[in-house]
């Protein structure tokens, strides 16, 4: 059960989300949040102590929300099927605007603010990759060598096309449609 409080600190973050990627950091101010949150620069205060805490916040609210909504399907059964899916749900997930958004500003800022990508490793990179990994291992008829590389290579491959088809506009200068680069990648993992 949400407390007021968390009530009122999860408005803030979702009314200071369309400032920070609309504006960018250095010209969101804490005043255009408190405005477009609706709430007193004091009672903003009071819940995140600088735009630097809540900038923080944000972050891992959105890592939080996309590691749920990509993960929260336990990774069980046929392992084309399962990897397929996940591919695909993965791709989904990272390639939402507001998050391709998100992505690009977290990356310019963790620059000066290093603690953003720890935050961001932490909180979807590392554990992602534990549970896929997890399963390689348990799944000994992938005869997969290393379990871990291996998870790293499968979550790289899938990031790298959302980097190059997305945030880096490739679509015109490099197209390739997911499903070509999703069965491509099942097929080198599945290969005897």
């Amino acid at each position: 059960m949400t407390t007021r409080l968390e009530e009122k600190a999860e408005q803030i973050l979702q009314r200071a989300l369309p400032e920070f990627l609309k504006n960018g950091y250095a010209a969101t101010s804490m005043d255009r949040v408190a405005q477009a949150a609706g709430v007193s620069k004091q009672t903003l205060y009071s819940h995140f102590l600088d735009k630097d805490g809540l900038f923080t916040a944000l972050v891992k609210r959105m890592a939080g929300e996309k590691f749920r909504l990509v993960w929260s399907k336990p990774l069980k059964g046929e392992p084309k099927k399962v990897l397929k899916e996940l591919a695909y749900r993965l791709l989904e997930e990272a390639q939402d605007k507001d998050h391709i958004c998100f992505m690009r500003l977290v990356v310019s800022e963790s620059e000066k603010r290093p603690d953003l990508a720890h935050i961001f490793l932490s909180n979807i990179a590392q554990p992602s990759i534990k549970i896929l990994t997890e399963y390689l291992t348990e799944n000994p008829e992938l005869k997969i060598v290393d379990a871990e590389a291996t998870a790293r290579i499968f979550v790289g491959s899938l990031i790298h096309y959302i980097l190059t088809q997305e945030m880096f506009y490739g679509k015109e200068i490099m197209p390739m449609s997911e499903e070509r680069l999703v069965n491509s990648l099942i097929e080198l993992l599945l290969k005897e």
